[in-house]
């Protein structure tokens, strides 16, 4: 199953093939007080691959909390988080946001709220490893143009 979805002015895109296809999508709401005020709803295919194009890169910025260990892709235009990722030995893993995605209904994406308030930078990275998108391209169109 492909699922697209991008910011709300779509310099930011995504493919996400999601394999095998589900009848659900887990969806993790995180009540962190940044994914919070985002409307965070962070979905991933530990099986999937995905596909990241920024159409204008210098429009895109990224924030770090304090532990570096994650980076919230942001449009600097629309201010829409479509895209977090994590480069974990080497290896760069992703989630992506349910509320960006286009074409799936809302009963599809089954959210639960997950806090992760305590937990240690290695378990951090250990649950991302097992959890997240492991198979991740990021592109700029005016690379990808011939």
């Amino acid at each position: 199953m492909l699922i697209h979805g991008s910011c709300h002015c779509q310099n930011i895109t995504f493919t996400l093939e999601w394999v095998p296809a589900p009848s659900t999508i887990p969806a993790r709401t995180c009540t962190c007080t940044f994914c919070r005020k985002h409307g965070g709803v962070w979905t991933s295919c530990p099986t999937g691959t995905l596909d990241v194009v920024f159409a204008d890169a210098s429009l895109v910025s990224t924030h770090a909390f304090e532990t570096r260990t994650a980076d919230f892709h942001i449009c600097s235009k629309c201010g829409v988080v479509p895209v977090v990722s994590s480069r974990i030995d080497g290896r760069l893993y992703a989630v992506v946001s349910g509320n960006a995605s286009e074409g799936i209904g809302r009963s599809v994406l089954q959210q639960a709220t997950a806090t992760f308030d305590g937990e240690g930078e290695d378990a951090r990275l250990s649950r991302r490893q097992r959890s997240r998108i492991p198979n991740v391209r990021f592109a700029s169109e005016a690379a990808t143009d011939p």
